[in-house]
């Protein structure tokens, strides 16, 4: 993937962004469990930051998806997980499906909001016993005239405490659960919604939600395409937010490596620097090797993606291995920290925490290996009944 004039000067943009109005305040935020998500989209979107890829009559910049890219991989730098996946959240999760496939009413109602920074968008796919399982969701919604009524909950919904509206995956008839679901846009404020917060072991500047629906009434217009078609078009979305979440993976990484470096060429055992043990500095070099090859594998897909193909084995391949490397390259690091690693505020630990969100959110590990499977022709089909 080539990198334009273009695309660097977005890349400055955004760098410049984070170095004044987020990793100043990320050790406050982290410690209140939430960031002003309006106000940050908001300075973000007066930059042009929140639709880079996405129509011009809606307020996007109309460019391709390797513009999202620079931006994902450039919030990697940010000093925590949880902001830039509610980033991620607004960009590349609930509104790909709203922009592809929504009316033009929908796209004004909430995408060009959520484009400008004046609206915060979550999405609404996992439940408590429906994470990874999507064809598994409860929530219903029934129609009555042109209204659909709304009952159920979701689960782990992040952005959800300051969301202005939810993309939002229920059944719509009792058909297979592959062909009973559809997109439901929500606003937040609409009665009978109920929110409930989630304290998480990491990722804590990031809101995150239960929410339930009561009798929850919405037009039929609100709901994305053709009645039943929910379940694809979460599948599509789910190409962009693990292309996404893989880019948005590798800076960082690069950084954990980059702050252990520095600190083991400072901190010294039996006399000479940590870094000078051949175990220290060759496993560094091939985690740095690890990322390299991801991050290959990330370009390949996005150039792809951008052509038009489907991605799904792709970029199941790179939200595999962007997880597995969150949990490697965090855990080897801090041991290398030492004690300092263990303290709660080490950039290592913190980055430990967040980071084992990687092979649950989004689908977990277990998804990406069974849709890679399923490829590889590997996969054992199911008993029918």
């Amino acid at each position: 993937m080539i990198f334009t004039a273009e695309h660097e000067q977005l890349r400055e943009t955004t760098a410049k962004f984070i170095e004044k109005e987020i990793n100043p305040y990320v050790d406050e935020w982290e410690k209140e469990e939430i960031f002003p998500a309006h106000e940050v989209f908001k300075k973000m979107g007066d930059l042009g930051l929140l639709g880079v890829s996405y129509d011009e009559a809606y307020g996007g910049l109309g460019l391709d998806y390797t513009y999202n890219v620079v931006i994902a991989e450039e919030l990697g730098m940010i000093n925590c997980g949880g902001v830039p996946m509610a980033i991620g959240v607004q960009t590349d999760m609930c509104t790909p499906a709203l922009h592809n496939f929504g009316s033009d009413e929908l796209k004004k109602e909430f995408l060009a909001p959520a484009i400008a920074g004046d609206m915060v968008g979550c999405i609404g796919v996992s439940e408590p016993g429906a994470g990874s399982d999507v064809a598994s969701v409860k929530t219903t919604a029934r129609k009555d005239g042109d209204d659909y009524i709304i009952s159920g909950s979701k689960m782990w919904i992040t952005n959800s405490l300051q969301a202005d509206w939810i993309c939002l995956l229920c059944n719509t008839s009792d058909d297979h659960p592959h062909r009973n679901k559809s997109l439901i846009m929500v606003p937040m404020d609409t009665p009978g919604i109920e929110k409930q917060k989630i304290h998480k072991m990491g990722m804590h500047s990031s809101d995150t939600g239960q929410l339930f629906f009561d009798d929850v009434r919405v037009p039929q217009r609100n709901r994305i395409g053709e009645e039943g078609t929910g379940f694809m078009l979460q599948m599509v979305q789910f190409q962009a937010e693990r292309i996404w979440a893989a880019a948005n993976a590798l800076k960082g990484f690069d950084k954990q490596i980059d702050l252990t470096i520095e600190y083991t060429k400072e901190r010294h055992t039996f006399d000479q620097p940590i870094i000078n043990n051949q175990v220290v500095h060759f496993r560094l070099a091939e985690l740095r090797t690890e990322v390299e090859l991801l991050r290959s594998l990330v370009y390949r897909c996005v150039e792809n993606y951008v052509g038009g193909e489907d991605m799904t084995r792709l970029a199941s391949m790179a939200k595999l291995k962007a997880g597995r490397l969150a949990r490697e390259i965090s855990d080897a690091c801090l041991q290398y920290w030492g004690g300092m690693g263990f303290t709660a505020d080490s950039p290592i630990a913190r980055a430990y925490r967040d980071g084992r969100l990687a092979s649950i959110g989004g689908g977990a590990d277990e998804i990406m290996l069974g849709i890679i499977a399923k490829f590889e022709g590997t996969l054992p089909k199911r008993k029918s009944n």
